[in-house]
């Protein structure tokens, strides 16, 4: 019996039941069998090694695809935590996913793992991946996973196989001596993971739950290749120079106090400063675009996320509610409901459309201690919101605007390069096949009007819509997260949202949620990063300092402050009773971009004495061509840096 398998260029060839997909890879080219990760069939990842039994669309992952990484990382995970287990056997094991950057692995070991344990696990991985074991596939009984791991003793795979719904089917991974319950899919062997390092480890709750033990996790990297980890090792290096903690705390931008509780915070004023001119910027720039700019309450009832469907779905990132009147509120985790509200408060007219509402709104989401980091994931946080009601006909164009308007901010901030990915429908999923097929080709189209290359990420949209998301790439190549672009057909049918046609009959408006930076703060954190604190002097929280070379010049040094403030540029003095040189490395340090010296000579000659910060002195000049020229550069977002 045949089966038959489309080819992403959308040719089919028929094929014997249950061949494999690296059979299928093989028979293409010895090279692309070599180089393929694992396979994804009709939208489902599964292993090169796995029968296929029924016609599909097969599509092959190397390394260098996202998902290839995904499961090369995570078989890599499985290799550490069997060396683990042979060293220190009575080691229990939890969870081992790949992540963003590499893999880790928890374990409960009631000694701390130390560097030397580090060491003596990377040379049994290299053991195990020399011995190039296979990692073989076996589905078994719920009563069967019971069974097993609790012979071997591992409570936490145990719990993990009481959670698991009754008709879900249950995988474990054979490693050599090692067993794991796991999904999958993985590497066909150990011998695939060629290079691979141990970077760190740390404590992690159980589940990220304060509430459990206190587990030991182990970080870590792998590649195909010496000269990829290499380079990363390097680009490590570089990101703990750039690392946003590191250099908000040395600048005073921003900073989180326990007793205010944790992922909550607190921009001081440098990072105040720097928030205002973003904000100002964004605001300006969406009310020359046609948005209308709103402000919408931090809680409602539950009434209200009872009908968006957030205490369905979303309830576990939700905090808990508040009593008032008898009625439970809620802190809002989102901004989309308040903005519906809005738009229903009359009826409207497809003349009125689209109708585009713009939130600077703080919402509030639960996240575990454990997932906490810096200003890239907080509890609470300012998202550039905003809410697109158009018709049909009109979703198109409204999308063509949206990648220019949102290519046009990620610019003005230095990012040029970026990666575009369209999301299709996934497993699950609500409304009809035929409106998510319409929703997804609109997208599609706006994005080949716009003339952008862009990837299909396959079964990756959210359960109420396809999306189109941008990933900007920072300084060392780093891919952040920040503009999406997503349809919604789940809150325009809950919330019975309507205009009235030009037939005259009540219609269903098409609904886009958008955000361009993402959230202010993790955004920020990102800009830290980027520039390593050397921003550019439009955003710079301190634009020029002012140097009097001895307190002779502080009358003058002032009068010079004040005229620069005048003219809008964020200046500030040092009139510490310090030598210049102590003045200006303290400016170095608070990377200030530029510096005036004022001395006797510039008092006499009625002009000022520039610096430029890392490059040191450009020379003399009057002070009403530099700000003319300090203006210019402000004004047109000049994005050179001195780093």
């Amino acid at each position: 019996m045949n089966i038959k398998i489309t080819f992403p260029d959308g040719s089919q060839k028929e094929f014997p039941k249950d061949i494999t997909p690296l059979e299928i890879a093989q028979g293409i080219s010895k090279g692309l069998a070599k180089e393929v990760v694992c396979a994804q069939l009709d939208g489902k990842l599964i292993d090169m090694t796995r029968p296929i039994e029924n016609d599909g669309a097969i599509l092959f992952h190397k390394f260098t695809d996202e998902k290839g990484k995904d499961v090369y990382w995570h078989s890599s995970s499985h290799i550490m935590a069997q060396a683990v287990k042979r060293l220190f056997p009575d080691v229990k094991v939890a969870i081992g996913p790949s992540i963003e950057q590499g893999f880790y692995y928890d374990f409960d070991k009631e000694i701390p793992f130390t560097e030397e344990d580090l060491h003596l696990i990377e040379e049994e991985m290299q053991r195990i991946v020399d011995e190039n074991f296979f990692f073989e596939r076996k589905v078994v009984s719920r009563d069967e996973a019971l069974e097993l791991f609790e012979s071997l003793g591992e409570d936490y795979k145990i719990e993990l196989i009481k959670e698991l719904p009754e008709d879900e089917t249950i995988t474990i991974y054979v490693l050599g001596d090692f067993v794991d319950l796991c999904r999958g899919p993985h590497l066909q062997s150990t011998d695939k993971v060629k290079f691979f390092k141990l970077l760190k480890f740390s404590g992690a709750y159980w589940r990220g739950d304060e509430k459990n033990k206190m587990l030991q996790r182990i970080y870590g990297i792998s590649f195909p290749s010496r000269k990829e980890l290499d380079d990363y090792l390097k680009k490590l290096e570089e990101a703990e120079k750039r690392d946003h903690r590191k250099i908000g705390k040395e600048l005073d931008l921003f900073g989180f106090y326990e007793d205010v509780g944790a992922g909550l915070v607190h921009w001081h004023p440098k990072g105040g400063v720097m928030r205002d001119v973003i904000e100002d910027f964004w605001k300006k720039e969406h009310y020359k675009a046609g948005y209308q700019i709103v402000y919408t309450p931090h809680i409602g009832k539950s009434i209200l996320w009872e009908t968006s469907g957030h205490l369905d779905f979303y309830k576990d990132s939700m905090y808990a509610p508040m009593k008032i009147d008898e009625i439970d509120y809620y802190i809002k985790p989102m901004n989309c409901p308040f903005h519906i509200m809005m738009y229903k408060s009359k009826l409207r007219s497809y003349r009125e459309l689209p109708y585009k509402s713009a939130e600077l709104g703080t919402v509030y989401r639960y996240e575990r201690s454990g997932a906490l980091h810096g200003l890239m994931r907080v509890r609470g946080f300012t998202q550039d919101d905003a809410h697109i009601m158009c018709t049909p006909d009109q979703l198109v164009s409204e999308v063509v605007k949206l990648l220019d308007f949102s290519l046009f901010f990620l610019k003005s901030f230095g990012f040029d390069r970026y990666d575009i990915f369209l999301s299709t429908k996934p497993d699950k999923y609500v409304g009809k096949d035929i409106d998510w097929e319409r929703a997804t080709e609109s997208l599609k189209e706006a994005l080949e009007i716009s003339g952008l290359e862009y990837k299909v990420d396959s079964g990756e949209g959210v359960f109420y819509g396809p999306k189109i998301d941008i990933k900007i790439k920072d300084a060392l190549d780093r891919s952040w997260q920040c503009t999406t672009i997503q349809f919604d057909f789940n809150l325009p049918e809950r919330f019975d949202m309507t205009y009235i046609g030009e037939d005259n009959e009540a219609h269903r408006p098409y609904m886009i949620h958008r955000a361009l930076l993402g959230s202010l703060e993790r955004f920020f954190g990102v800009l830290i990063e980027q520039y390593m604190g050397n921003f550019p002097v439009w955003l710079a929280p301190v634009q020029i300092q002012v140097i009097p070379i001895s307190e002779h010049q502080v009358e003058y040094a002032k009068g010079i402050l004040q005229q620069l403030r005048d003219a809008d540029i964020r200046a500030d003095i040092d009139v510490q009773n310090e030598k210049v040189g102590y003045k200006i490395r303290e400016a170095e340090k608070q990377k200030i971009p530029y510096m005036i010296v004022v001395g006797n000579k510039e008092i006499e000659n009625n002009n000022i004495s520039v610096r430029r910060h890392l490059k040191g002195d450009l020379g003399t000049t009057n002070l009403k061509d530099f700000i003319s020229l300090i203006t210019k550069e402000i004004k047109n977002k000049t994005i050179s840096t001195t780093d």
